[in-house]
């Protein structure tokens, strides 16, 4: 049976070693899938329920966010987030 509720999101970091981190941090919970060059990923959620998806969707934002931010403050600070905007 299909879910009828399912959302995809491609992720890049700033560089292939921020990105690889991103993807290690989904690795307990999402199988990603690699571009050719490694330098993206995806992952795809699906759910019966919008409220359910909504949630795991939160749930691996929310984890990505936290290692971005981890990056930044292990790494050069000039360089800045790879998902900063100004």
């Amino acid at each position: 049976m299909s879910s009828p509720w399912s959302v995809t999101l491609r992720v890049r970091g700033k560089d292939q070693r921020d990105t690889r981190a991103l993807a290690d941090a989904l690795a307990t919970d999402e199988t990603v899938s690699w571009n050719i060059d490694s330098t993206q990923f995806q992952f795809s959620l699906h759910e019966s329920k919008c409220k359910d998806l909504r949630a795991m969707w939160n749930t691996r934002i929310r984890g990505l966010i936290a290692v971005d931010s981890l990056l930044l403050t292990l790494g050069d600070e000039s360089e800045g987030s790879s998902t900063k905007t100004n």
